[in-house]
């Protein structure tokens, strides 16, 4: 599976399947790949909701979900994708057989991505493997029980966890592979990447997935 996961830049990744891809927080996207099945988008911030983005990975069937408070921004695309649904944290959803939870993603001590304003992280099921994307976020009570296989933490701190909280939670967690985002551009230094392996338990995989990094 994790030959499947790119993270094209900061936190736009793309998780490629022979349905159709699987994009999070699309942005800073190179070429019109028109072949999103599913945009999963963890919050409203422009560098993770960016419909310039979306109108170059989405097709006429699309699913696009975004938080409840984003309902009436999603607008902006509605007639450029297939259908638009909303979510919130802590449930569990199976649309049109992609399944996936939601969890809350928010920061604990600092203002930029505060709980109360519903925003999320997911974790996907795909070929039998749980996949958690993390969203903007510190370590929480509840990202630090998450059970996952593979993970994808921002590392650039912040406006998020720095290289070493996210090794922290990572280490809490156990996932099998873990891939650090949220970094080398906007916020982050490429460094942060290897920082984070270093810090990470020698027993749980770091992959760097980064395009043109990896």
């Amino acid at each position: 599976m994790i030959e499947k996961i790119e993270v094209l830049a900061h936190s736009s990744i793309r998780i490629r399947l022979e349905s159709g891809s699987i994009y999070i927080d699309p942005f800073h996207v190179e070429e019109a790949f028109h072949d999103a099945a599913l945009i999963l988008v963890t919050h409203d911030h422009y560098d993770h909701f960016s419909p310039e983005d979306i109108r170059k990975v989405c097709r006429e069937d699309t699913i696009l979900a975004v938080p409840e408070n984003m309902k009436d921004k999603a607008e902006d695309v509605a007639g450029s994708v297939g259908k638009i649904v909303t979510v919130r944290a802590g449930r569990n959803y199976n649309i049109d057989d992609f399944e996936f939870e939601t969890l809350p993603a928010y920061n604990t001590l600092k203002p930029f991505h505060p709980k109360s304003a519903g925003w999320v992280g997911y974790i996907l099921q795909i070929e039998g493997q749980r996949i958690y994307i993390a969203g903007d976020t510190d370590i929480t009570k509840e990202n630090k029980q998450v059970s996952c296989d593979i993970a994808l933490v921002p590392v650039g701190g912040t406006y998020t966890m720095d290289a070493g909280k996210a090794a922290k939670l990572v280490n809490i967690i156990r996932p099998k592979i873990a891939v650090p985002t949220h970094y080398g551009d906007i916020v982050g230094k490429k460094e942060d990447a290897a920082i984070f392996a270093q810090n990470v338990d020698p027993d749980i995989r770091v992959e760097i997935r980064m395009k043109g990094q990896s």
